[in-house]
C-alpha cells in the first residue's frame, strides 16, 4: 500500500513567528511524532514569498510579512527542518496557498505507481491545508485524501473546525 503524507506549511512563521498561534505550537509535537511513526512517503511544502510580498494580491489582503524566502520565519521549525533533512523529505516551495507543483507531483506520482491514501496535516487548516487538499482532490479524484484533525492548527479553533466542516462536505476523510 502506497501512502503518502504532505506536512502542509509547518514553519517558524506559522508557529512562534510573525502568524504563529498556540494553537500552531501545541500541534508541533504531534506532527513531529506523526510524521516519525508514518509508514510512506513524507513530502513537505513552504509558505514562500519575496521581499515585495506587501506588493502581492495576498500582502494585500494579509499584510503581515510572513516565509520570506531564505529567512527564519521561512524554516521549517527546528525539529522537523532535521527530521525533513535526515530523511530527505522533497520539498515544495508554494508562493500561493495550494501548491499546483505538489499536485501535478503527485499525478505524475499516481501514473508511475498508484497512490493508495493522500494525508494532510499542518497549518493553517483553513486556510492551505484546505487548499491543498481541493487542490489534490482535482488532480486525483478517486485517491483518498485525508486530513489529521490532531496535527492540524487554523487561524482560529472556529475556522479550524470550518475548514474540516468543510472538507468533510467534498468528501476528504477527517481521521
Amino acid at each position: 500500500m502506497r501512502k503518502i503524507l504532505v506536512i502542509i506549511d509547518m514553519q517558524n512563521d506559522f508557529i512562534t513567528g510573525a502568524l504563529g498561534s498556540e494553537e500552531a505550537q501545541k500541534i508541533l509535537p504531534s506532527v513531529l511524532q506523526y510524521a516519525q511513526n508514518f509508514s510512506g512517503e513524507i513530502l513537505f511544502t513552504k509558505d514562500t514569498h519575496q521581499p515585495d510580498y506587501l506588493e502581492s494580491r495576498e500582502g494585500k489582503k494579509l499584510p503581515i510579512v510572513h516565509c520570506v524566502e531564505k529567512t527564519l520565519g521561512w524554516e521549517l521549525a527546528a525539529p522537523l527542518e532535521e527530521f525533513c533533512k535526515s530523511q530527505q523529505c522533497p520539498v515544495f516551495c508554494k508562493e500561493t496557498f495550494g501548491s499546483i507543483q505538489l499536485a501535478q507531483y503527485l499525478l505524475t506520482e499516481n501514473e508511475k505507481e498508484m497512490i493508495d491514501e493522500i494525508q494532510l496535516i499542518g497549518v493553517c487548516t483553513d486556510i492551505c491545508v484546505i487548499s491543498n487538499a481541493f487542490t489534490l482532490r482535482s488532480f486525483l479524484p478517486e485517491t483518498p485524501i485525508c486530513v489529521v484533525a490532531s496535527c492540524c492548527a487554523g487561524v482560529t479553533p472556529q475556522s479550524h473546525q470550518t475548514a474540516l466542516d468543510a472538507m468533510a462536505g467534498c468528501q476528504i476523510d477527517i481521521l
